[in-house]
């Protein structure tokens, strides 16, 4: 619809210019006007203020002026209604956007907040959106909402501020992602956060390693320094560059490059019986292999024994192909 009425605008724009072009080589012609009477002449008439003519017209030059009077009246008139639609029309349409992003929001539960999207937020959003996961996004800058509002759900607005928050549904969402350059922003969003759900798993960005303890203390789950991760990487790469690139090739990207899965043991026991990772067979049965076990506690045992009892809260994380991936979703229906 935007697009019809902006062509719609160039349209009458080209018209009004015509009829101006118009209006001036007329006078200039049939008038001997020169080129300034002719533009005075030309804008007088068409805009209708009634100023006297620059000499006495000739009976030809009055006919043309009735001419372009009527001719400019409808032009101008289709002019000002089109742009009246346009700007009319894209209002409408904002409010109606903005309606049915808010409608989308209010009906996610168990959802992530990511605060910030700048280039840690963008990549926390596209992980997610690999994973098939709902998130709505908080960003105050227009500009970034305006280029990506067609694949995130935005809340535009500052996360600091617990009006925000709550448009974004953050006591209802699972987990909180502050993504934010400013670790006092991150702190007090982190606050914020708790304050409003208690129950809330809240992963914040540092930039500086004093602020660790303080965003810890201020009740962040888990801090994350992207610039140590990424110094860290870097050496790895120096040291034991094989291992490295290896673990890089483990791809959790997505779909169709997952090589790493973790899931609950309650999908599998839903289906088949199994007491032990012996009894689960997922070699057997998917191709996948069984690298690690989380248990209830959160304890975690690095490449499980076979007889290794299971619980119905514990977790398998599973290694493998993207096709032996896919192959265990759909057998188990995970996802």
């Amino acid at each position: 619809m935007i697009r019809l009425l902006r062509s719609k605008i160039v349209w009458a724009i080209s018209l009004m210019l015509l009829v101006l072009f118009f209006g001036v080589i007329g006078y200039k012609l049939i008038s001997d006007f020169t080129w300034v009477e002719a533009i005075y002449m030309t804008i007088i008439t068409v805009t209708t203020v009634g100023f006297s003519e620059v000499r006495p017209l000739d009976p030809s030059a009055k006919i043309f002026t009735v001419f372009l009077i009527v001719t400019s009246v409808f032009i101008f008139g289709f002019a000002l209604s089109v742009i009246t639609e346009y700007l009319l029309g894209r209002n409408s349409l904002q409010i109606l956007k903005k309606k049915k992003v808010k409608k989308r929001i209010d009906n996610l539960s168990n959802h992530v907040v990511v605060c910030g999207f700048g280039r840690n937020g963008m990549q926390a959003a596209e992980k997610l959106k690999a994973y098939k996961r709902p998130f709505v996004v908080i960003e105050k800058n227009k500009e970034v909402i305006d280029r990506h509002e067609n694949d995130v759900l935005f809340v535009e607005g500052d996360a600091n501020e617990d009006e925000i928050l709550m448009q974004a549904g953050v006591d209802r969402a699972q987990y909180l992602i502050t993504a934010m350059p400013d670790d006092a922003a991150n702190l007090f969003v982190v606050l914020s956060a708790r304050q409003l759900n208690n129950k809330i798993f809240i992963i914040s960005r540092a930039s500086q390693v004093t602020s660790q303890s303080k965003l810890r203390l201020a009740g962040a789950d888990q801090v994350i320094m992207p610039d140590k991760i990424g110094g860290d990487h870097m050496a790895s790469l120096v040291v034991m560059p094989d291992l490295i690139t290896f673990m890089d090739k483990l791809s959790i990207e997505g779909e169709n490059t997952t090589n790493l899965e973790e899931v609950e043991i309650e999908d599998f026991t839903d289906q088949i019986d199994c007491n032990s990772l012996r009894d689960l067979d997922l070699r057997k049965r998917t191709g996948c292999t069984i690298i690690g076990y989380i248990e209830p506690d959160g304890n975690y045992i690095i490449n499980p024994e076979a007889d290794l009892i299971l619980q119905p809260k514990g977790k398998v994380i599973v290694l493998g192909r993207p096709e032996q991936i896919k192959k265990l979703n759909q057998m188990f229906q995970i996802g």
